[in-house]
């Protein structure tokens, strides 16, 4: 096989991490720190594009990476419209759309924008897979109890999908032929899905929504209780959302949203860390058996993905509730970047069919 240099580019809040892969071997991996006082001179996230792209071209080349060698580049998904599941290339509409935030604004967006900016400018193209809003909900999962409200559906999409895949091929079968639940704890969010033949029928939306509390957002809350912090003028409405989507979960009851001194209290015996670590795991395993039901009891494996199960201690407060669902596969991880090169690669084999976005 043709050896194929592949880009991950894939921002986050305060950095921007870069990959270079020979296929889905890493070659180059780098987080690159933006202070914040550089983040504040600009008005919204789009404007932040040129900055991180010329700050990703100086790294590579401090680097001796030529990124004219660069044969694909894939890009960390945003906010883009409902899609069905698949890569899809980063075209003028695409840019459009991340830029106004049609479905929201975030650092994701600036994925394709960077990815995009450096295509143009190496005659590649870009690609995005799996994004965070891959939609294949039931007609069920999305009723709400009031026809104003719909669900919406926005979460990990890409490790779901990545991880499902490996334990698929791990067991020698073919993904589309499995019922799994995905159940990924990130440092952000935490999204926990129905895997029915290959379609998430099910998943809590993780972005702003329901679901079980992680380390900055609060996950389900108590409905008439929210509505009367609403309009207790005491918030305003900027500072809920903050509330909910970045000062809730273990950084609201511990003061801090370091997952180093969050483990340090729980390894300290902190009983109050300790107590929050256990209502976490309670929280996760009632998401994972609930789908239990949606798949009508048809469960050929739970897996279990993201760092937090490395720690002995929340992984057995989740099977001990969980563990005679069904058989449980643990990747312990949470690895984009990889999952970004396993989909480059598809596209280079020819194993999956690109998506032309619009």
């Amino acid at each position: 096989m043709l050896q194929k240099k592949i880009l991950v580019v894939y921002p986050e809040k305060r950095a921007t991490r870069i990959a270079i892969y020979r296929n889905t071997e890493p070659m180059f991996l780098k987080s690159i720190k933006h202070p914040e006082e550089d983040l504040a001179r600009f008005t919204n996230i789009p404007d932040q594009t040129a900055y991180r792209r010329d700050a990703i071209l100086a790294e590579l080349k401090r680097n001796d990476f030529d990124v004219q060698k660069v044969e694909i580049i894939m890009a960390r998904s945003g906010l883009v419209k409902p899609l069905k599941s698949g890569v899809y290339r980063v075209n003028t509409r695409m840019v459009e759309d991340l830029k106004k935030g049609i479905m929201g604004m975030h650092e994701t967006n600036l994925g394709g924008l960077i990815a995009f900016d450096i295509a143009a400018m190496t005659g590649q193209n870009a690609y995005m897979a799996d994004p965070v809003v891959v939609d294949e909900l039931s007609d069920l999962a999305r009723i709400t109890g009031h026809p104003l409200f719909v669900r919406k559906s926005i979460f990990h999409a890409l490790s779901h999908k990545h991880f499902a895949r490996k334990y698929a091929k791990s067991i020698n079968k073919q993904y589309e032929e499995l019922n799994l639940i995905v159940c990924h704890v990130g440092l952000g969010g935490i999204s926990i899905g129905a895997h029915l033949k290959g379609q998430v029928v099910d998943v809590n939306q993780a972005f702003d929504g329901g679901g079980p509390f992680s380390i900055t957002r609060t996950g389900t809350l108590p409905v008439g209780q929210l509505i009367d912090l609403c309009f207790s003028g005491k918030y305003s409405e900027a500072q809920i959302r903050e509330m909910v989507n970045s000062k809730g979960g273990y950084t609201a009851y511990l003061g801090t949203d370091s997952i180093v001194q969050i483990n340090a209290m729980i390894a300290e015996g902190n009983p109050n860390a300790l107590f929050i670590s256990e209502a976490c795991a309670y929280q996760v395993s009632k998401e994972i058996a609930s789908h239990f039901a949606t798949l009508e009891g048809n469960v050929d494996a739970i897996i279990l993905t993201g760092n937090i199960f490395n720690s002995e201690l929340f992984l057995e407060n989740v099977k001990k509730r969980i563990g005679k669902l069904a058989p449980m596969a643990l990747y312990p991880t949470v690895n984009d970047l990889e999952a970004h090169a396993y989909n480059a690669l598809r596209v280079i084999k020819g194993e999956v069919e690109v998506i032309e976005y619009s």
